[in-house]
């Protein structure tokens, strides 16, 4: 049987447990007078609570809350063993650096010295490709890195966001890849084939990939919310369409390019071209700055406005929301519309911008695809995204340095970027190998909510 008044775990309720007892003791002993029992019970139930530890410092408590398991942290750290694992594949694709591990138990150094040299070789070059190059001489040469990183980093913003604002609303896009490529098609058409004033031709071109994008977005959203067709189906059966479709038109009179026997259109017109932020030596464009405007954007419609308070309510159960009144057929296709709408301007950065000018069958390369990792390495917040994004278009553009002059493999920056996702989708397995601590319940939950 349990007991019936157990005592009590908690601190603040053992001084209550003291005066009962107290109290108990003096009605058990009957030659103790009524004011000593008083006394007694008054003096017990007021007895400080004996001293606990001293209360830690400042820098202590910061140190604790910095290796606590919360988002920031696991992502970061996830990060970190990505690159761990990275150098290790490159110390394992370097025949030079294997053939000295033969004789490591006769002369271990050599095997630890080369190892060192080839893979932080491999990392300050990565380093230099995207961020900054010390050795650099002149504006051009120090701020190329940073610009090629924003240019990879642009589409991707775009696309993560169209994942990320699908994922919160219940739905998994991964069409991205098709809207995009619908966009960047009617983006560039509407780049060679409309001869309008400068300014005016770049926004109609701009607004043509939109609005290909959203209605690439709009096909799945209709049939999800009318049929409840599953939009992962409808939106890959997409995919192939619109890369069929943009094989096909490429090579359409009209369209190719007339003084070119390959599959290639006519070039944009620099009327329709985004203009270029740093000058003509450098390719970052004005997509980064729309990039940033979408991503508020986002954060605004998701956490500020009617419809995105309804598009996270159907998000997170739609049932209840039909319930409350929400009409979850027109959020289903009104999410995949401004999905289609922001790949479809992810798309248009490829052709507008300055990686290519005129369309090819491989001209929207990826982006699509990236933007489902860079919209998971964001935990699906508009912000996290713009983060991530940033750190794959690094990666993009590091890993070119890294493959020109240290010979490593272009395809080992897609391995680093899978190990990170890997390592984000298993936060156990990063707080079990960094021993991180339990984060607090209500900074766990602030966390979530926030994201970053």
């Amino acid at each position: 049987m349990t007991n019936p008044n157990p005592a009590s775990g908690s601190p603040d309720k053992e001084p209550a447990t003291e005066a009962i007892q107290a109290r108990e003791e003096a009605r058990a002993t009957p030659t103790a007078p009524a004011g000593d029992t008083e006394r007694a019970v008054t003096t017990t139930a007021t007895k400080p609570a004996p001293a606990g530890e001293p209360r830690p410092s400042l820098g202590r408590l910061f140190l604790d809350n910095l290796w606590a398991a919360n988002t920031v942290v696991v992502t970061v750290l996830a990060v970190v063993l990505a690159m761990l694992a990275g150098a290790v594949l490159i110390i394992v694709s370097d025949p030079e650096v294997l053939a000295t591990y033969s004789y490591i138990t006769a002369r271990p150094a050599d095997a630890l010295n080369a190892s060192w040299t080839v893979v932080s070789e491999a990392y300050a070059n990565l380093f230099k490709g995207a961020v900054f190059d010390p050795d650099a001489v002149g504006f051009t040469a120090a701020m190329g890195p940073i610009s090629e990183t924003l240019t990879y980093t642009a589409p991707l913003v775009f696309t993560g966001l169209s994942v990320a604002l699908a994922f919160r609303g219940g739905l998994f896009n991964i069409g991205a890849q098709g809207q995009a490529t619908i966009g960047v098609i009617l983006a560039a058409v509407a780049g060679f084939a409309l001869p309008l004033p400068p300014g005016v031709h770049l926004l109609v071109a701009l607004i043509a990939g939109a609005l290909g994008g959203a209605l690439w977005g709009f096909i799945p959203g209709i049939l999800k919310a009318r049929t409840g067709a599953h939009e992962v189906i409808n939106t890959i059966m997409l995919n192939y369409v619109a890369v069929y479709f943009l094989s096909w038109i490429i090579i359409q009179s009209g369209v190719q390019n007339p003084n070119r026997s390959d599959a290639i259109s006519k070039p944009v017109d620099s009327s329709a071209q985004l203009p270029r932020l740093l000058g003509d030596n450098l390719r970052v464009h004005a997509g980064i700055l729309l990039a940033v405007l979408a991503t508020w954007f986002i954060a605004w419609l998701l956490n500020r406005s009617t419809l995105g308070f309804e598009l996270r309510a159907v998000g997170a159960n739609p049932d209840a929301a039909r319930t409350a009144g929400i009409s979850v057929t027109k959020t289903y296709v009104l999410v995949m519309v401004i999905a289609g709408l922001l790949a479809g301007l992810g798309g248009s950065n490829m052709v507008l911008g300055s990686t290519a000018n005129a369309l090819t069958p491989l001209v929207i390369a990826q982006i699509g695809f990236d933007g489902i990792l860079v919209a998971l390495l964001g935990r699906v917040k508009p912000w996290g995204v713009l983060l991530a994004a940033l750190l794959f278009g690094a990666l993009q553009a590091g890993g070119n340095r890294m493959q020109s002059y240290s010979g490593i493999s272009l395809e080992l920056v897609t391995v680093l970027q899978a190990l990170i996702v890997i390592f984000i989708a298993a936060p156990a397995l990063v707080k079990a190998i960094f021993q991180l601590r339990a984060a607090r319940a209500a900074r766990l939950q602030t966390s979530l909510a926030k994201g970053w």
